[in-house]
């Protein structure tokens, strides 16, 4: 496997130093000039990617894929995307991994810093004004922004699309059990919630309506409609999104969304048997006050140096517990930093290439199934950018156990409904022999 060593001018200072030599140049002084390498060209063909690398350090081996790994299409929330190695250096480094709590901000500042840009980060991927320090998941962040919009309307029936993570649903309904409130799924046409009808619903007591695009089944929903729809009512929109698609769809910002909620797992951190995972939470500036979780500001101190401090604990460890908007009492500090390198490495150029690719491979994927005896694209949509659903004449959980046994890894949503996700990660050579899979599977 490989690992991450950096070197700087420092460190090969240091070294010359040992080898009591001034440069490099000394160094290699032994070798003729005639045998030397001109122009430092190597002879060695184009560079490849880390995780190309990685594949091609494995593929040396006699082993070269253990037993145990699957090749994993599995999506719905939490995905494989490549980690790359400098994420897990710089995140082991002490001051890191033994930061202190960022209560105190003359003793935590490097804390309270990387939290202020991974606030700042999340505000431009999803438009709004204001992002909090992190909550637990996903999950967790759209059940706290329900509990917002309750908080903030007075109302008491929440709307969630039927086409929400079916998971975040059952943590929506558990968070406000003991609230009083009427939570109401909305239905499903073809994949799509249905927005026919409910515009023909009655808005009265609504506190918010819920909206996952890229939905659970992967097709993409339009936010605006429902922002327009609600610009007569008093509810606020929750938009869900996975943050490496939302890179090349409209910010939900600026489409009138309320508040954006998702999970930070794919950015750039591993899959770990299912968590730890980060929740992502943006909204706009009038609901600041409502704001669960902790949030970072920048201000100056008397000598007008800059400095970071926690600018609105309107937790319950702060404040009365009646007055409290939550009672989260922290946040994925360790995965938010991940969050922050992965970003700054990957960059505003890098997310939507790396969404694109995404994109292609699904679509690529798609064609290929698509023409295979027994499956077909459900309602043969496309409209998706990483993941979709498969119709078969097969039972799905069947399959899955079959594919399992064969070293692929995919969900059933249905009896007869498969889902497929594909991320940078898999290569062309991944999805045939999972095209081979489907071809030769018969029950």
């Amino acid at each position: 496997m490989t690992h991450y060593i950096p070197k700087n001018k420092k460190d090969e200072k240091e070294m010359l130093d040992l080898l009591e030599i001034s440069s490099f140049e000394d160094l290699i002084s032994i070798i003729p000039e005639n045998l030397r390498i001109a122009d430092g060209l190597l002879g060695l063909e184009k560079g490849i990617s880390e995780y190309e690398l990685e594949l091609y350090i494995k593929s040396l081996s006699n082993n070269d894929i253990s037993k145990d790994d699957l090749l994993c299409f599995s999506g719905g929330g939490v995905y494989d995307h490549f980690v790359p190695k400098v994420i897990d250096f710089i995140a082991s480094r002490s001051e890191f991994n033994t930061a202190y709590t960022p209560y105190q901000p003359e003793v935590s500042q490097g804390t309270l810093q990387y939290i202020y840009e991974f606030q700042s980060m999340i505000c431009e991927l999803s438009g709004l004004d204001i992002s909090n320090a992190s909550l637990y998941d996903g999950a967790s962040a759209l059940a706290e922004a329900c509990s917002l919009a309750v908080n903030h309307t007075g109302c008491k029936r929440v709307l969630l699309s039927g086409m929400i993570n079916p998971n975040y649903i059952d943590v929506v309904k558990t968070y406000l059990k003991y609230r009083d409130v009427t939570i109401e799924v909305l239905p499903v046409l073809d994949g799509i919630t249905n927005f026919d009808e409910i515009k023909n619903t009655t808005m009265e007591n609504v506190a918010c309506i819920a909206v996952q695009s890229p939905n659970f089944y992967g097709y993409l929903e339009d936010w605006k409609q429902y922002a327009d729809f609600l610009k007569e009512h008093k509810s606020l929109l929750i938009a869900v999104s996975d943050p490496i698609s939302l890179s090349i769809l409209e910010p939900p910002g600026n489409l009138n969304v309320d508040i954006y909620v998702g999970e930070g797992q794919p950015l750039g951190n591993h899959l770990s048997y299912g968590g730890p995972n980060l929740g992502l939470f943006s909204i706009k500036e009038n609901l600041k006050r409502k704001l669960p979780g902790r949030v970072v500001g920048m201000t100056s101190d008397i000598n007008d140096k800059q400095g970071f401090v926690l600018t609105l604990q309107t937790r319950e460890q702060h404040i009365r517990r009646s007055k409290a908007t939550s009672n989260i009492c922290t946040n994925q500090g360790l995965l938010a930093l991940r969050a922050v390198i992965y970003m700054s490495l990957i960059g505003k150029e890098g997310l939507p290439k790396l969404a694109q690719l995404c994109f292609n491979k699904s679509q690529y994927a798609a064609e290929k199934i698509s023409k295979l005896d027994g499956f077909k694209l459900f309602q043969n949509k496309r409209d998706f950018i990483k993941e979709f659903v498969v119709e078969t004449k097969f039972l799905g959980v069947k399959i899955k156990e079959a594919a399992e046994k064969k070293g692929f890894l995919f969900d059933s949503v249905d009896k007869h409904l498969i889902k497929f996700s594909f991320t940078e990660k898999r290569t062309k050579e991944d999805i045939e022999k999972l095209i081979e899979f489907l071809k030769s599977y018969n029950e």
